[in-house]
Formats: C-alpha cells, structure tokens, sequence
C-alpha cells in the first residue's frame, strides 16, 4: 500500500515536472499608436507597432500567461511606475510619445525564463535585445519608440542569434564582433549602437 501510494505521488511529481518543462508561458502585446488607435494584439516576437511611419507608440498592454510587470517611460513624465499585466503603460488621447520600457517576471517565473524585448525607435532603428527590466527604448533624449517585439526564453538558452536584426531603413545586418556598423548614436563603453 505504501509502495503504491509512493508509486503514485512519484507519477504526479514527474508529470508537473514534464508539463512544467514543455509549457512556456504565453504573451501576447498591443500598443495604441498615434493617429491609429489601438492595434491588434500580438503574440510573442511579432512587431506591435510601426516602423518607417514616424508615429509614436503612446500606451501599452501585455499579457502573460505568468505574472509579469512593466513600466513606460512617458514623454514629459519619465518612469511612471510599475504597472501589472493587463494594464495600462503610457497615455491615451494626451499625445504622449512612449519613449522607453522596461519588463520583468515576477514571481517564480523570474527564477525559470528571460524575457526579451527591444525596441524600434525613432532616428536609431532597431536597438539590441535586452531583458529582465532592462531598459529598451530611451530615457531622456526625446526620442519616440515606434515598435516593439517581446520574446520568453528559458533560462541558459538562446533564442538565435540575438546580435541579428534590422536598421531604420528596414536593411538586415549582423553586428560583428564588438561594434554594429550602422548609424545611430555609439555606445563606446557597451561597444554597439543604441
């Protein structure tokens, strides 16, 4: 009875493992953008936004299927403060441009999965990944964010080739070695663009 008893906990124990292993969680993201409104959400690594048009994304909403939270740099505001999933960052109907990010896990989710996210902003194009409340986008430059790509990744793997991405102009690059070969501002300390 015992044995059994074992037998069966050791089976429950292995399939929370197994499910926990193979499931993910799940985001999906929309941005309300100017002259547009609000988009239609997307899902992980899809753009939310535009790019190439010159208008700015003003509010955000994601939603993950793990507890998240995230915190908008607003034009003439700064950081607004953290906010939970499923609300809203930045303004609507005040013509405030978002002009940088930051996304973290919160909870146990922190201690399995990354998340990645950058930014699309205006005179710089595309900027690096970065992740774990990190910031994407700018601060203080007046600068618009313009799009934005979010990804989950489990701890110690790599989506791809994270250095690969696309300049303002919609070119595809790589970034060799320490220094991106493009235009834009030059981070000398860091080594790429941002």
């Amino acid at each position: 009875m015992i044995k059994k008893f074992f037998a069966a906990v050791m089976l429950i124990a292995l399939l929370a493992v197994t499910q926990d292993a193979c499931a993910a969680p799940e985001i999906n993201y929309q941005v309300h953008v100017q002259d547009i409104g609000w988009m239609h959400p997307v899902s992980e690594g899809e753009v939310a936004g535009t790019t190439g048009e010159g208008k700015r994304i003003e509010a955000i909403i994601i939603n993950c299927s793990s507890p998240i939270e995230y915190n908008a740099h607003v034009q003439d505001w700064g950081w607004q403060g953290w906010v939970n999933q499923g609300y809203i960052a930045g303004t609507v109907g005040e013509g405030r441009r978002l002009e940088g990010i930051r996304i973290r896990f919160t909870g146990s989710s922190a201690d399995r999965y990354d998340i990645y996210y950058r930014a699309h902003v205006a005179d710089i194009g595309w900027q690096r990944w970065v992740k774990n409340g990190q910031v994407a986008g700018t601060e203080g430059r007046g600068k618009r964010m313009e799009a934005l790509q979010i990804r989950i990744v489990r701890k110690g793997e790599s989506f791809g080739d994270n250095r690969y991405d696309s300049d303002r102009y919609g070119n595809d690059r790589y970034h060799h070695g320490r220094h991106r070969h493009r235009r834009g501002d030059y981070d000398d300390y860091y080594g790429y663009y941002r």
